[in-house]
């Protein structure tokens, strides 16, 4: 008998793709979102984890007055957000098999990504794609180079900082007529418990924090989210 894996289903459709011209970009969120058991401060929208912090981020650099519930309220909130500031959330990943029920990237199988590159030839008001991790292996970044691959088309360095940006000159139609578009791509530090040790090892965070011991992993993603929201 081979493992049972937990088959973990994207449960929220992309949310604004027409109108949106930055759309956030993820993975999948944690396996509970798909089995409909949430946390009381959960929010059953994307993103909606009590762990998550891009919600926190957001609320704190826009002043939103976010409420963390369970609450049509809450969801509402961030639908309004997105829709004033034209950003829509369109994570790449489907669905995926687990052996282990947990929201970790590397323990996807079977990934079963959505056809990003598509959305963005149907979309021309898409200018940036705004991915909540870097290119390491199964983040959002990782996935929508290779799905970019299969086209003949990559990513080219504007700067390799953290948050490293890229840009893509995407063809606007498949057929004759060469005509291109560019979308920029930035890989935000990932909004996420796990990637805090990713922050508390780079220069500039130890930089910040030595100045103002304060500081912390919360408000270094702030003042670089700021930046591109």
């Amino acid at each position: 008998m081979g493992v049972k894996l937990f088959k973990h289903i994207h449960p929220y459709e992309p949310f604004l793709l027409s109108e949106a011209t930055k759309l956030i970009v993820g993975t999948l969120p944690p396996p509970r979102f798909t089995t409909g058991e949430l946390k009381p401060q959960d929010v059953d929208f994307c993103y909606g984890s009590s762990n998550g912090m891009l919600w926190p981020i957001l609320d704190r650099i826009f002043d939103l007055g976010l409420k963390f519930e369970t609450t049509n309220e809450a969801v509402e909130q961030r639908k309004r957000f997105l829709i004033e500031n034209k950003i829509g959330v369109c994570d790449i990943v489907q669905s995926a098999e687990r052996e282990k029920i947990d929201a970790s990237d590397l323990g996807m199988q079977n990934v079963v990504l959505r056809d990003l590159v598509g959305y963005l030839q149907k979309y021309p008001n898409i200018q940036t794609l705004l991915f909540t991790g870097g290119n390491s292996k199964n983040g959002p970044e990782y996935f929508f180079r290779r799905q970019l691959k299969r086209h003949g088309l990559k990513l080219e360095v504007v700067s390799n900082e953290v948050p490293r940006i890229h840009q893509l000159e995407l063809p606007v139609a498949l057929s004759g007529v060469e005509e291109f578009r560019t979308i920029k791509t930035v890989s935000l530090t990932a909004p996420s418990g796990a990637a805090n040790r990713a922050v508390g090892s780079l220069q500039a965070y130890k930089d910040l924090k030595s100045k103002n011991p304060e500081f912390n992993t919360l408000d270094y993603r702030v003042m670089q989210y700021r930046e591109f929201f």
